[in-house]
C-alpha cells in the first residue's frame, strides 16, 4: 500500500471571495463603521449624528452644497446587521463579477450603481418634498443601492446560477431571485411601510446597473438607425438620379481607342 500523502490542493481558500476591489471596499466600510461606533460611545448621539449629517445622503443638505454626499453615504451603516448583510452580499455575488471584469471595471460599476442610486433617491425625495419638511430632511446611508446593482449584474450575466434561499432548502435561479427582489422593492414604494428602508435607492441601483450594462446595446441601436436612415437617403438619391437620366441619349463614342 502506498504511503498516505496529504494533498494540500483541497484546502478551503477564502481569498477568492475577497479580490482586490471587494477587499478595499470591505475595509473602508468596516473602518467607517468602527469610527461611527467609537464616536457614538465617546460623544453619544452627537458623535453619531456628526457622521450622518456630514456624510449621509440628505437631499436638503445636498441642495445646500454638500455635493460629496452621493459618494460618501455608501460607506456608512446603521448597525452591525446592516453592514454584515451588505458586505455578505457584496462578497457572495460580487467576487465572480470582479474575477470576470477585473478590479477597475468592478469598482467603476460599484460606484456608478451606488452614486446613481443615490442621485435617483435624491431626485425623487426632493420632488416629493420640495420644502424639505419631511423625507427630504432624512438621511440615507449604506451600500445597498450598489449591492442591488451587483445583484442585477449577476442576473444579467449569470441568469441560470442557482441560489439557495436560506434557511429554506430551496434553490432558485439568479434571474428569478432578482425579479422577486425587484418586485418586492417596487411594491414597497407604493405605500408608507415604516421600515426605514430606502426602496427607491434599491430600485435606482438596479435601474442604473441595467442601463450601464446595456449601454452599448442602446448605442448600437441608435447607430444602426442612423446608418439605415443614411442608406435610405442614398438609395432615394440614386433612384432619382437614374429616373432623371433614363431618357438621355447615349454618349457619342468619340473616345474609342483601337
Amino acid at each position: 500500500m502506498p504511503p498516505y500523502r496529504r494533498d494540500y490542493g483541497y484546502r478551503l481558500n477564502i481569498t477568492g471571495y475577497f479580490p482586490r476591489a471587494i477587499k478595499i471596499i470591505c475595509i473602508v466600510c468596516v473602518a467607517m463603521f468602527f469610527v461611527q461606533e467609537v464616536s457614538r460611545l465617546a460623544f453619544g448621539p452627537a458623535g453619531w449624528n456628526f457622521w450622518i449629517f456630514w456624510f449621509g445622503l440628505t437631499p436638503r443638505e445636498v441642495t445646500h452644497g454638500f455635493v460629496w454626499q452621493p459618494f460618501t453615504y455608501l460607506f456608512l451603516h446603521e448597525n452591525i446587521l446592516h453592514i454584515l448583510f451588505n458586505l455578505l452580499y457584496l462578497v457572495m455575488f460580487g467576487a465572480d463579477l470582479e474575477h470576470m471584469w477585473g478590479a477597475r471595471k468592478f469598482t467603476t460599476y460599484f460606484f456608478v450603481c451606488g452614486v446613481g442610486a443615490g442621485l435617483i433617491d435624491l431626485g425623487v425625495r426632493t420632488a416629493l418634498d420640495p420644502h424639505a419638511l419631511g423625507t427630504a430632511a432624512v438621511s440615507t446611508i449604506g451600500a445597498s443601492g450598489a449591492i442591488y446593482g451587483i445583484l442585477l449584474a449577476c442576473a444579467v450575466i449569470m441568469p441560470h446560477r442557482e441560489v439557495m434561499l436560506f434557511p429554506l432548502p430551496v434553490t432558485i435561479s439568479m434571474r428569478w431571485l432578482v425579479i422577486i427582489l425587484g418586485g418586492v422593492e417596487f411594491f414597497s414604494t407604493l405605500g408608507v411601510t415604516g421600515d426605514n428602508v430606502s426602496h427607491i435607492c434599491h430600485l435606482g441601483g438596479m435601474l442604473v446597473g441595467y442601463i450601464f450594462l446595456r449601454r452599448d446595446s442602446f448605442l448600437y441601436g441608435v447607430r444602426n438607425q442612423v446608418n439605415d436612415y443614411q442608406r435610405r437617403r442614398l438609395r432615394k438619391k440614386f433612384e432619382v438620379y437614374v429616373r432623371d437620366r433614363k431618357d438621355d441619349p447615349p454618349s457619342r463614342p468619340d473616345n474609342w481607342i483601337n
